[in-house]
C-alpha cells in the first residue's frame, strides 16, 4: 500500500461509520491559534476528532532554542493518537480547510512513528468536501481508546548540526516549501530574520496543487520534483520550511510522485535562525 494516500470527499463520506476509520480535523490558522477549534466547533466531518497543531502535533516552544512548532514528545504524541482512538490497523482520514499542510503534518507525525499504510489526506480538504454538497454535524466525536504503538525513525529527522556540516555539498537537495518572498528574504510576516537556509531550492507547497485545490496528478508531481533534483539521488533529498509544518506538505506530494520519504529538518528556518552563526541567504 503507498504510503501516501488521498481520498475523495464522496468516498469518505461512504465509509464514514466504519469502526476501524478515525477522522482527524486539522484546520487551524497562523494568525488565529484559535480559529481551528472554534471551526471545529462550528461543524466538522461527522465522527471527527480535532487535532490542534500547536496543542497536539508539535511540543513546547523553547526560546531561543527551538523553532515555532518543535516536534511532539513521541510518548505524548502517541497517547494522543490513542485517545482519538488510533491503532495500528486503523483508517485515518486527515483533512484541514483545503491545502493540506497542517494535515500533512499530522501525516508525517504518523510515519514518523511507524505508521507507513492506511493513513489517507482528503483531496481538496473541507472546501471540496463543502463543494461535493456534503454536510457537516455539530455531534461531538465518540471516544474510544485505541491501541496505537510506535516508535520514532530518526531517519526521518535531520538535525540543524548535521544540516551545517552538509551545507556545500553538491550531492544535497535542500527544498524549502516557504512562498518564493519569504525564500527570497524579500519580506517575512512571522520570523525575525528573513531568507533561507544556504544551498537551498524554493519548493513552494501550494505548487504541489492544481487550480482547483486538488494534489496534482503523480506524474506532474513526479516531473516537478525531478526538476528541482536535477542530476541528484532523492536520497539526498532534505525538506524543510519555516516551522516544519508545510515542509511534510512536500514530503507528501514526494511520496505521491513515488518518491521514497525524505527526511525533514523539523526545526526548520525558526530553529535555524536561532544561532546567529548560522549561515542566511538572500535572493534566489
Amino acid at each position: 500500500m503507498p504510503l501516501a494516500q488521498l481520498i475523495a470527499p464522496r468516498q469518505l463520506a461512504e465509509r464514514l461509520g466504519e469502526p476501524k476509520l478515525v477522522i482527524l480535523d486539522c484546520r487551524f490558522a497562523l494568525e488565529d491559534v484559535d480559529y481551528g477549534q472554534r471551526s471545529y466547533a462550528e461543524g466538522h466531518i461527522a465522527g471527527a476528532h480535532f487535532a490542534d497543531l500547536e496543542r497536539d502535533l508539535s511540543g513546547p516552544v523553547v526560546k531561543g532554542v527551538t523553532g515555532r512548532h518543535p516536534l511532539p514528545q513521541p510518548g505524548r504524541l502517541i497517547e494522543r493518537f490513542q485517545q482519538w482512538g488510533i491503532s495500528n490497523d486503523s483508517d485515518v482520514v486527515l483533512y484541514d480547510d483545503g491545502p493540506g499542510a497542517f494535515a500533512a503534518r499530522a501525516w508525517w507525525l504518523l510515519a514518523w512513528l511507524g505508521k507507513r499504510s492506511g493513513v489517507y489526506l482528503l483531496d481538496g480538504g473541507l472546501k471540496a468536501w463543502h463543494a461535493a454538497g456534503l454536510p457537516l454535524s455539530l455531534d461531538p466525536a465518540d471516544r474510544h481508546e485505541g491501541t496505537f504503538s510506535g516508535k520514532p525513525d530518526p531517519a526521518l529527522l535531520v538535525s540543524a548540526q548535521h544540516l551545517r556540516e552538509r551545507l556545500g555539498d553538491p550531492a544535497l537537495t535542500l527544498l524549502d516549501a516557504r512562498a518564493l518572498p519569504r525564500f527570497r528574504g524579500e519580506v517575512e510576516p512571522i520570523d525575525p530574520v528573513a531568507g533561507h537556509i544556504p544551498g537551498a531550492q524554493c519548493a513552494a507547497f501550494t505548487e504541489n496543487l492544481g487550480a482547483d485545490g486538488h494534489f496534482l496528478p503523480a506524474d506532474q508531481l513526479k516531473a516537478r520534483f525531478a526538476r528541482l533534483l536535477g542530476e541528484r539521488q532523492p536520497q539526498d533529498l532534505v525538506a524543510y520550511c519555516g516551522s516544519g509544518v508545510t515542509a511534510c506538505h512536500n514530503l507528501f506530494a514526494l511520496s505521491l510522485a513515488g518518491y521514497p520519504l525524505a527526511p525533514l529538518y523539523a526545526g526548520s528556518w525558526s530553529e535555524w535562525i536561532t544561532d546567529p552563526q548560522r549561515q542566511v541567504a538572500t535572493g534566489d
